[in-house]
């Protein structure tokens, strides 16, 4: 074992933070801010495609939305998946720098808990229908990670389960519209991050298996999760061609991505944090389309 390693558990046992890190920057890059825009950039689409007037995009509910599902909800929904991961994350190489272990510190775990809690403000300004997404979104940001379902831990269920992601979308678009958005579109936003998901767990294949995860990605494999992967984007596509096409030929993309992926010697662990990127690109595209569609119609 590395002294790293060493000093790493023993900061654990003992509860501690690591001395270098303040709890602030713990909790900072807890919150993973390279996916901060995987749940708040959907508030912004869906609040793009649920105003009817341009001084709608600012509503106060669109804003306090987009602020919790920025920084709160991400350090809720990640802070969860690190407590009940941090025995598995002892050996998974992304937490040796690009994140964080969950060191057993009593005040990061009253952070995660009062992020979660701050959801509860909502509860007297959102219509029953935002209430009963968000109230799903918390149970399965919650049952991903924790006993009993714990669904990262079942193949398929891991997968379908984060569509968790295009939950903050749906809330948004109700809050504004009054109503929820159409059922085509929530199923592609669906299949579209079951897509991501699995990809995303592509590089966790070796250190799942070592602790004896089962994940689709580790029932599949590498190269069948790439053919899984290409399925969902392109069943997204399919289902965005009812809402317009060029949103559904903006969607192949993906597909189009994995497969030159799959095919080149480019490793996926590199691959995978291209996608922060990517997905800002292509949510920053359908946002404009929703804001061409309220600006000029159609």
């Amino acid at each position: 074992m590395s002294r790293e390693r060493v000093r790493r558990s023993v900061d654990r046992l003992q509860g501690t933070i690591p001395p270098e890190t303040t709890t602030t920057g713990y909790l900072l890059r807890l919150s993973r801010p390279r996916f901060w825009f995987y749940l708040a950039g959907p508030v912004v689409v869906g609040v793009a495609y649920g105003a009817d007037s341009l001084a709608a995009l600012f509503a106060p509910i669109a804003l306090v939305l987009f602020a919790y599902f920025l920084v709160p909800a991400n350090v809720f929904l990640y802070g969860v998946n690190d407590v009940f991961d941090a025995d598995i994350d002892e050996t998974n190489p992304k937490k040796d720098d690009r994140e964080v272990r969950y060191t057993g510190d009593k005040t990061v775990l009253a952070a995660v808990i009062v992020s979660g809690l701050l959801a509860l403000g909502f509860v007297p300004v959102l219509t029953s229908a935002a209430l009963a997404t968000l109230a799903l979104f918390v149970f399965l940001a919650v049952e991903y990670s924790a006993p009993p379902l714990r669904f990262k831990t079942t193949p398929l269920f891991d997968s379908i389960s984060n569509g968790l992601y295009v939950l903050p979308g749906v809330i948004a678009y109700t809050a504004v519209a009054g109503e929820l958005p159409p059922i085509a579109a929530v199923l592609g936003g669906w299949l579209w991050t079951m897509g991501m998901h699995t990809f995303s767990a592509i590089p966790d294949i070796d250190p799942d298996r070592e602790a004896g995860i089962r994940t689709t990605a580790t029932a599949l494999g590498e190269r069948r999760t790439y053919g899984y992967c290409a399925l969902c984007w392109l069943a997204a596509a399919v289902s965005f061609a009812f809402i317009h096409i060029l949103l559904s030929v903006l969607l192949l993309a993906y597909p189009v991505l994995v497969f030159a992926i799959a095919r080149s010697s480019i490793d996926v662990d590199r691959a995978y944090w291209w996608y922060p990127a990517v997905n800002t690109l292509v949510g920053m595209v359908f946002t404009l389309g929703g804001l061409w569609r309220l600006i000029y119609g159609g």
